[in-house]
């Protein structure tokens, strides 16, 4: 995320404003994890893999431009 240059903000309007693209299963726990791709603040293209833990929370596990 830092690497790309995003901040917390970014990755927020990015799962705001984005979408599911992609839902894979996740080979080692079998944990559905979801590709979106949204929009920065800036407008720019942001795509984030994300996964629901079992108590319901949302964990974002990378960041990257498309």
């Amino acid at each position: 995320m830092i690497a790309d240059g995003f901040t917390v903000y970014d990755v927020e309007q990015g799962i705001l404003t984005g979408a599911i693209v992609e839902r894979q299963r996740d080979r080692q726990t079998a944990e559905w994890k979801y590709r979106l791709r949204g929009r920065t603040h800036d407008g720019d293209p942001i795509e984030l893999l994300a996964k629901e833990r079992p108590t319901g929370k949302v964990v974002i596990l990378t960041v990257y431009v498309p």
